[in-house]
């Protein structure tokens, strides 16, 4: 990954959490909770997951670049939707972490030393090491895919009030 990729994708992971914050801004109740079918995720489950994905990229990350031969625990993220209950979380709590811990976690990526990039953790489920630069394009995603989510999301759900 060159300097000017890294960048990039820093500045993308960065402000994601402001587009998810402006997408969700007061909508009702019936719309951030609305599920297209019962196995499908609301938008209240996307800014939970968004939540703990920024946790979990948040302990990985600090996992590869401290530890000496990390291991990373292996997660199911419909579980944990469907365990940690996530339907009943404050929508506005939740932006406000994504958006906090989102600046933390780029800050400790800004303040990374040259080749902390290539530095890896075994990660059993893929049985490969996988490196740091790996959850650097993970984070410059991931918000953007779920912003797409959210604002089909929001169509269905005004056309599904209004039908």
């Amino acid at each position: 990954m060159t300097e000017s990729e890294f960048k990039k994708l820093l500045d993308a992971a960065e402000k994601s959490p402001r587009e998810i914050a402006a997408a969700v801004s007061g909508l009702p109740e019936k719309v951030l909770k609305y599920k297209p079918a019962p196995a499908k995720w609301s938008i209240l489950e996307i800014l939970a997951h968004l939540v703990d994905m920024e946790t979990l990229y948040a302990y990985r990350m600090r996992q590869i670049v401290a530890d000496k031969t990390p291991v990373l625990a292996p997660i199911d993220q419909d579980d944990w939707a469907r365990n940690l209950g996530y339907m009943d979380e404050n929508p506005a709590e939740l932006v406000a972490l994504y958006g906090l811990n989102r600046h933390h976690n780029v800050g400790l990526l800004r303040r990374l030393k040259a080749g902390d990039l290539d530095k890896t953790a075994m990660h059993p489920e893929l049985n490969k090491q996988v490196p740091l630069w790996d959850y650097v394009q993970k984070m410059g995603v991931h918000g953007p895919n779920h912003l797409k989510q959210i604002e089909q999301l929001k169509r269905e759900a005004t056309k599904t009030k209004s039908a």
